[in-house]
């Protein structure tokens, strides 16, 4: 569970905070609210067979698609 979570923090920190310059609490909270919200339904998943989480959901209501699992090695 920690390497996702190191995961998630990583890509927020290259995807987010690193493109910007902060002026102020209001204007991160605003910039990490749009981020989460690209993140959480648009952005494509690898795990999710590259589809966004909104269209993997629909596709998993009709259709029964799984996430890929991992193989551990």
């Amino acid at each position: 569970m920690n390497a996702h979570i190191e995961s998630f923090h990583r890509i927020l920190e290259d995807d987010c905070f690193s493109r910007f310059e902060f002026e102020s609490y209001t204007q991160a909270y605003r910039e990490v609210v749009s981020f989460m919200e690209y993140y959480n339904e648009r952005r494509m998943h690898s795990s999710l067979h590259y589809l966004s989480p909104v269209e993997f959901h629909k596709k998993h209501c009709n259709t029964g698609l799984k996430p890929k699992e991992n193989v551990k090695v």
